[in-house]
């Protein structure tokens, strides 16, 4: 038995997962276990299908036991992600490879990236950067090449890579025996509009449906990704959109004091005077996002700060590890890895009892996400009722 675990937030499902998938159990992998983003992923947005189809999604492509990355570790940094996320794999003491893919397709390399980050020099030379006003992304990268040459610093240009650095770093950070695999990516890059073959990006998929041309993903997307959001489609629950629940969002920041704003994650320097400001005289989320943006806080920084006032989180879950993991489903040998996984470090739950039996510190975790879908539900075409955290039924798929 060899157990690899992927990172993946499957919004939605498309061809390119399911060829990472298949090279995944190409390179060995008998088992494979997603940790996946609930109902808001990264770059601070409702994702486009609820939590139980993505789920069914991922069974359905290849996936054998499908995790929860929580609320706090989903909608944050690429660092912030990774740890939270690579955490989950370490804590189950069964996973033997972590997959990802990566423009470079060579975990060496990347490995090499991770050694400038972790340079006596980089810290230094990263605040000299920012200070001149350059954004994180561009001071980490300048950083990098004064450090490790211009080979290694492009390694930052591209999504994929920059976050398998960082699956690279939380290894490291953990002391975790998990090998890293990385798969070449191919076709469309990371949000990349146009198709390339029968490769799209998820950003792609999303606008079509979003677009209500939901017949031009079919090339895209598996058969049971598209038989999904068909039903989906049919029954209200798809397409999530921010949209949706805009005036929501708008009028809950206006509720918020300088002194919360100046608590949410990924606040700094006074960016909390500069939000509050514009909260005040902006009539849309976009017309916000372009009123805070600058060059140094890029468009998916202020969506993830956004999107988690009006979610109600704040910082302190940056050098966290989440505090249970759940089990949102699983196949025969998703039940395999679950055996091995008995005496797993981090908890390892798939009712609410037993989260709410956990810690304080659990159950506040809980009741972020719990919250959090009660919003989500109201920004799909046909609200959800409330609740839903609390109903959910692990998927089982033969």
């Amino acid at each position: 038995m060899k157990i690899a675990g992927i990172v993946a937030e499957y919004n939605p499902f498309h061809n390119g997962h399911a060829y990472h998938i298949e090279k995944t159990r190409d390179a060995g992998a008998t088992h494979i276990v997603a940790v996946m983003s609930g109902n808001f992923v990264q770059r601070g947005e409702p994702a486009i299908l609820p939590k139980p189809e993505r789920v069914r999604a991922a069974l359905e492509g290849g996936a054998d036991l499908v995790l929860e990355l929580p609320l706090p570790w989903a909608m944050a940094s690429a660092e912030t992600f990774a740890y939270g996320a690579v955490s989950i794999l370490d804590a189950l003491g069964c996973v033997d490879i972590i997959s990802f893919g990566s423009e470079a397709g060579d975990a060496e390399l990347l490995s090499k990236a991770v050694d400038a980050l972790e340079s006596e020099r980089f810290n230094g030379l990263l605040r000299v950067y920012l200070d001149m006003g350059i954004s994180f992304p561009d001071a980490r990268q300048r950083a990098a090449r004064e450090i490790s040459g211009s080979k290694i610093a492009s390694l930052f240009e591209t999504a994929n890579n920059t976050l398998g650095i960082e699956y690279l770093k939380a290894l490291r950070r953990l002391c975790s025996n998990i090998q890293p695999f990385t798969v070449k990516r191919f076709g469309a890059g990371h949000d990349q509009d146009l198709p390339v073959g029968d490769i799209a990006s998820a950003s792609a998929v999303r606008r079509m449906i979003h677009a209500g041309r939901v017949e031009n993903t079919a090339p895209y997307l598996p058969l049971h990704t598209r038989k999904i959001i068909y039903e989906a489609l049919q029954s209200g629950r798809c397409p999530v959109d921010v949209a949706n629940i805009e005036r929501a969002v708008l009028g809950f920041m206006r509720l918020l004091s300088k002194e919360e704003l100046a608590a949410l994650p990924g606040i700094s320097e006074g960016l909390e005077n500069r939000l509050y400001d514009a909260v005040r005289q902006c009539g849309s989320l976009e017309e916000l996002m372009f009123a805070v943006k600058t060059k140094r806080y890029p468009l998916s920084r202020i969506r993830r700060l956004v999107m988690a006032g009006f979610l109600g989180l704040k910082a302190g879950y940056e050098n966290k590890q989440p505090p249970y993991i759940r089990v949102l489903g699983l196949n025969q040998r998703g039940l395999e890895i679950l055996r091995l996984a008995r005496n797993s470090k981090i908890p390892l739950v798939s009712r609410v009892s037993s989260i709410e039996a956990l810690d304080d510190y659990a159950r506040v975790v809980f009741n972020l996400e719990a919250r959090a879908a009660d919003l989500y539900s109201l920004a799909a075409p046909k609200p959800i009722p409330c609740g839903s955290e609390y109903t959910y039924k692990v998927i089982k798929v033969e």
